[in-house]
């Protein structure tokens, strides 16, 4: 399936979406353009916390990376992951937080969030649902060959943007039907 990215209207322009990897050390973001069926990479980064520092801090840092992010390069839509739900009861809690603050910027900024699955993310832009991290960054260089993510976060954070661009009209019927 290939994205059909272009905002509704008289005139028609690339649909900006960034992605967003939470985490509470390191949370990943990733802006790419849709035009038409083609993808265009536009930054990533992550916005990294200090481990030794509290939580209540670590997560004001996420937000204001995070508000900057949307600020600078003004997406028109925004993916997260969705949270696994591990064997450590407090530290998905505390993921859950990071990840709350990752849904609420660009929710605040007026935009639709969406949500995928850590193996729909894999399956869309690799074919395997339990693809290794490698692998995800060799098919960010083929998908969207000038990126650069310097870490797994940053290119995760592409994944789901490539994964909203692939899905996004799943995600509107779901909006408008429900």
């Amino acid at each position: 399936m290939r994205p059909a990215c272009y905002q509704s209207g008289s005139m028609k322009r690339p649909i900006r979406i960034l992605g967003i990897d939470p985490g509470l050390r390191r949370t990943g973001w990733g802006v790419i353009a849709c035009e038409g069926n083609k993808l265009v990479f536009l930054a990533c980064g992550s916005v990294e916390t200090h481990e030794r520092a509290a939580l209540a801090e670590r997560l004001v840092a996420i937000h204001d990376g995070l508000a900057r992010v949307v600020e600078e390069f003004a997406p028109d839509e925004a993916a997260v992951e969705a949270t696994f739900v591990n064997r450590d009861g407090a530290a998905t809690l505390k993921l859950g937080q990071a990840r709350g603050i990752a849904m609420l910027i660009p929710a605040r900024a007026g935009l639709a969030v969406a949500e995928y699955a850590p193996n729909l993310v894999k399956k869309t832009v690799v074919g395997a649902g339990h693809a290794e991290k490698a692998q995800i960054r060799m098919m960010i260089d083929v998908l969207l060959p000038k990126a650069n993510p310097r870490s797994h976060d940053a290119a995760d954070a592409l994944a789901i943007a490539i994964t909203h661009a692939h899905h996004r009209a799943r995600a509107e019927l779901r909006v408008v039907g429900a």
